[in-house]
This record gives C-alpha cells, sequence and structure tokens, in this order.
C-alpha cells in the first residue's frame, strides 16, 4: 500500500513538475519575447533620441551661428534731435535664384520682371547662365513675398538676412552715407563711426531735425522746378555751438538701395563740394579790415576807378551805376568789387592770409563724415590778393564758409560744426580768435545788405526774424577757365541783434526765370520774371522761403541757444 502510494506520489510528483517545468519553459519564452520587442523599441528610442539631439545640436549651433551673425551685423540706432529714426537694423527676407533648378526660364523671367518691374533683367539673365546661385532682391516687401511663393518656382530661395534700413529713405542720405553687403559703413556718419555703431547699443543721437530737413529739401526741390539748377545745397546751424540742424546736397539718393553713386552730380556739395563763391568773400576782407583796426565802417574811399587792369586782366564792377566815393559800409552792401580790392590792399597780403586761415577758409576742415573737400592751393600775390578780396581764383567749401561766417558774426568765437548732440555749458570755454568789435560792426551792415534798396539781398527780409547775410555770384570754374554758368550763393544769418542761426543756400547753375512771380516782403508790388542769373534773384528767394517755414519751428523748439 505504501509503495503504491509512493508511486502514486511519485507519479503526482512527476506530473506535477513536468507541469511546473512546462509552464516555466513558456514563461520564459513570452519574457524572451517581451525582452527582445522591449529591446527593438529601445533601440528606436535610442536612435530617434540620437536624431533628435543631433538636430538639437545642429539647431543650437545654427542659433548660435544666427546670434553671432547679429552680433557681428549688428549697428545701433541713429536717431535725430527728437529721438526720431533715421537708421536702424532689421531682420528681412532676401530672394535668390538657384539656375540649376530652373525648369522654364523664359517663364520664370516674365514672372519676376512682373514682381520687379524696375530691375534689369539682361543682368539676371547674364548671372543664370553662368549656373551659380545669386541674390535677385533684397529687402522684399510682404507683397513681393507672397507673389513670389505663388510661382511655387523651386529655383526660388528664400534666405533671412540682417538688413540696415532707412525709413526717410532720400532724406538724409549725404549725412548718413551708405553702408555694403557685410554691414560696414562706407560713407557718411555709418563710415565715420562705424566702431561706435557697433560697439554700443545705445542709439547715436545727432544734430538734425528731420522736420527741418524735410522743409528745406522740399523748398531746394521747388527751386529747381523754377531756375532749372543741376543741384543745390544748405546748410543750417548754430552759430554759437556748431550744431547742424539740416545738411542737404541735390541730387541725392534712396539710402535702401545701396546704389554705387558715380556720378559726380552725387558728390556732397556742402562738405566736399569745392567752389569758387564770389562776393560772400567781401565779407571777409571787411571783417579782417576791422580786426586789424585799419578801418570803420564810415571809413570813406574816394576816386574809385571804374575798372581796374591786372596781369593783363580787367577788373570792374558789376552794377554800372556804382559811386565812386564809397563808404567801408557801402562797398559791402552795395557789393563793390573795386572798393574790396581797395580794403585788401590797405591790409596787405599776410594779413589777409593770416585772418583766412584763422577762420578756417584755406585750410581742410575737421568734421564728422570723411567725404570733405581741399581748397585748392594757389600761389599769392597783388593779383590773387585783389581778386580774393571779391571771391574769385579763391575756393573753398560751403561748410567751412558757414564756419568762418559763423565766426564773424557771433562775437569772434571759434566754432567746430557737428552732427552730434553734445551737451554744452555756459561755463565751457570758448575761444575767441577774432576781436568782440568786428561782429558790433559786421552785423548791422549784413542787415543792411538784406533790409535797404541798397543791397543785394531784399527777396530774404522776413517780417520779424531780422535776416542779415550776403549774396555771392560767380562764374563756374570749368577747365582751366570760366564758363557762363554760376555758382549762386546766400549767407543768411538771423536775428541779426544777436545772432543764433545761420542758412546758406547755394544753386549750381540756376537759370534765369522769366515767368516767376517775385513777391517783396514789405509789402511792394510783385515783380514778374527777369533775365539776371544772381544770387540775389534766386538763392536769395529761395532763401526766404525757407525762412518763412523753418522760422516759427526754430522759435519754438530752440529758444535756449548756448
Amino acid at each position: 500500500m505504501k509503495e503504491i502510494n509512493k508511486e502514486n506520489l511519485t507519479l503526482v510528483d512527476y506530473e506535477n513538475e513536468f507541469s511546473y517545468k512546462a509552464n516555466k519553459s513558456n514563461l520564459n519564452i513570452s519574457f524572451n519575447r517581451i525582452a527582445f520587442i522591449f529591446f527593438i523599441f529601445l533601440m528606436i528610442c535610442s536612435i530617434y533620441s540620437i536624431k533628435v539631439f543631433y538636430l538639437g545640436f545642429l539647431h543650437s549651433k545654427q542659433k548660435i551661428k544666427n546670434i553671432d551673425q547679429v552680433k557681428t551685423n549688428f549697428r545701433a540706432d541713429i536717431i535725430d534731435h527728437d529721438g526720431n529714426l533715421m537708421a536702424k537694423t532689421v531682420n528681412t527676407l532676401t530672394v535668390g535664384i538657384n539656375p540649376n533648378l530652373i525648369i522654364n526660364e523664359k517663364k520664370l523671367l516674365i514672372n519676376l520682371q512682373l514682381i520687379f518691374p524696375d530691375k534689369d533683367f539682361n543682368e539676371v539673365k547674364k548671372k543664370i547662365k553662368k549656373k551659380k546661385y545669386f541674390r535677385l532682391e533684397k529687402q522684399l516687401s510682404q507683397k513681393q513675398i507672397e507673389k513670389l511663393r505663388f510661382l511655387g518656382d523651386k529655383s526660388i530661395k528664400f534666405e533671412e538676412q540682417i538688413t540696415r534700413i532707412y525709413p526717410q529713405q532720400n532724406l538724409f542720405s549725404h549725412i548718413l552715407g551708405q553702408i555694403d553687403d557685410r554691414n560696414n559703413g562706407v560713407s557718411g556718419i555709418e563710415k565715420f563711426f562705424d566702431y561706435e555703431l557697433r560697439k554700443k547699443a545705445e542709439p547715436l543721437k545727432l544734430t538734425i531735425d528731420t522736420d527741418i530737413q524735410f522743409l528745406i529739401r522740399e523748398e531746394l526741390l521747388k527751386a529747381k522746378k523754377i531756375f532749372k539748377n543741376i543741384g543745390s545745397a544748405a546748410i543750417l546751424m548754430n552759430v554759437n555751438n556748431g550744431h547742424i540742424f539740416s545738411l542737404i546736397s541735390l541730387p541725392d539718393f534712396d539710402l535702401n538701395k545701396r546704389e554705387d553713386i558715380q556720378d559726380l552730380n552725387y558728390t556732397n556739395k556742402v562738405t566736399k563740394g569745392v567752389y569758387e563763391l564770389g562776393s560772400v568773400f567781401k565779407t571777409f576782407t571787411l571783417a579782417a579790415a576791422f580786426d586789424e583796426g585799419i578801418i570803420e565802417p564810415d571809413t570813406e574811399f574816394k576816386n574809385l576807378e571804374k575798372k581796374l587792369t591786372c596781369a593783363g586782366h580787367s577788373i570792374e564792377e558789376y552794377d554800372k551805376k556804382m559811386p565812386s566815393k564809397l563808404t567801408a559800409e557801402q562797398i559791402l552792401v552795395r557789393s563793390s568789387n573795386i572798393g574790396s580790392i581797395k580794403i585788401a590792399q590797405k591790409l596787405g597780403i599776410e594779413k589777409f592770409k593770416l585772418f583766412l586761415e584763422k577762420i578756417g577758409i584755406l585750410n581742410k576742415i575737421e568734421f564728422d563724415i570723411e567725404e570733405v573737400g581741399q581748397p585748392l592751393d594757389f600761389i599769392w600775390g597783388k593779383c590773387k590778393l585783389a581778386t580774393s578780396s571779391f571771391g574769385h581764383g579763391i575756393t573753398t567749401t560751403p561748410l567751412q564758409l558757414a564756419k568762418a561766417y559763423s565766426i564773424i558774426v557771433n562775437g569772434g568765437y571759434d566754432i567746430k560744426p557737428t552732427l552730434i548732440k553734445k551737451d554744452f555749458k555756459e561755463s565751457d570755454q570758448r575761444n575767441r580768435i577774432l576781436k568782440e568789435e568786428v561782429s558790433k560792426k559786421i552785423n548791422p551792415i549784413l542787415r543792411k545788405v538784406v533790409s535797404t534798396d541798397e543791397g543785394t539781398a531784399h527777396f530774404a527780409d522776413v517780417e520779424g526774424y531780422q535776416v542779415a547775410g550776403k549774396t555771392g555770384t560767380a562764374d563756374k570754374a570749368r577747365y582751366g577757365g570760366y564758363s557762363k554758368d554760376k555758382i549762386n550763393t546766400f549767407v543768411s544769418i538771423f536775428p541779426a541783434s544777436k545772432p543764433k542761426y545761420i542758412l546758406l543756400v547755394l544753386l549750381d547753375e540756376p537759370k534765369p526765370s522769366k515767368e516767376y512771380v517775385y513777391h517783396y516782403r514789405d509789402g511792394r508790388s510783385p515783380y514778374k520774371g527777369n533775365w539776371r542769373n544772381t544770387a540775389g534773384w534766386t538763392s536769395v528767394e529761395i532763401t526766404g522761403k525757407i525762412i518763412e517755414k523753418i522760422g516759427p519751428i526754430l522759435a519754438t523748439k530752440y529758444i535756449e541757444v548756448n
């Protein structure tokens, strides 16, 4: 019985063992399957993770690259006197063409011409033939982007680019200058302050007033329609600290187009243009004599000749009715050539030359942009002294002319014209280089040039502003001689009793306008047309219109003048 039970037990144990082993084997198989599936899943996850990490790394690398690009190409904003934006760095889209992906070149070119009608597609065709990727257009508008995307052409590629934009387009072109494709300054403020604009985060603040700049430019554009001049220039400056509120040279250009300006007409006429400026130099002759104490305003010059001869060349008065007896004051008011020569002869070459050097006429001026002209050298002699006394045969830039006049009328203090906003205090030491009496004597005379019938600048006598100044009409030097074309200049100062501002207006080759109607500001009957091509009938007229427009702004915004 025990054996049977044992066998039974054995059998049962065996069966149990068998059953256990079978179940264990099945469990192992299931576990292995799960482990295998988990392993595969883990591998997939690992591969995916590696890929994600790699892509993330590339993205980070690209992000770092983009950040580095931003840092490299960053340029601080440029703002005007009131904080208005003049230049800013932004992200823009650029479109390029991959010629190797073009399917239908003719169709593509037609579509692109519709989007960019002003573009020279002869050049585009040449670039396509080279089979190399090229940029087609920068700074795309939203409409252009939409039209390009709508084409669905695989050869059209967009890329993000850091770009310098100029919201005012042409308005400050000769002040701000240009940059290249790498955001490096190549001219104007952009070049002169390239390092500062790259390293400083805060905006570069200029002295320029956008409102005034706009109004003056508009009047110069109107003048071109009236007098058909090929170019013009204007500068408005504080005579006491050199702050420039406006600097304009026409023609100008759109800074956003990054044009390669080769035409000499695009020269900055205020800073780089070197001209013979005519009778505006007579003020220097008289001021030099006052500074030396040689004459007084009422000093008489008798028996003045109608004509003088020097080195075979005759010098005569423009006004054939010029009296033979004039005071020093009348010589300037009536703009006498012979009278100016007589004053210069009293001074002598050395004293006159020293005076011109002192006020910065003869030497290249230091300024906030590199585009600055160099007055032409010459050899002094008796004839050169005579002609220089009335502005013939001697050159300078309008910027230097404005500086010199400022010194003469501001009490004799030296100034440095500047475009950069600076804080001046009354306690700051000022360098007086001329006697104070020079201004006290000159300013009332310059006022009479504008306010009296004897003067040559009636049309600038704007009521309430005490405008003073001097006209200059010069034959334009050309190829070793002189042409009949003119450079007409008017330098105005206001108010004459206590000068604050100087406004210089220059017209390059103006033509007399027979149909233009002149309105005298003293209420006299209007005058229609004339054939006289002098500053008194061109630059003076435009100056009067400008002062009427900008005068209220100056009176309200710039009450305190240091």
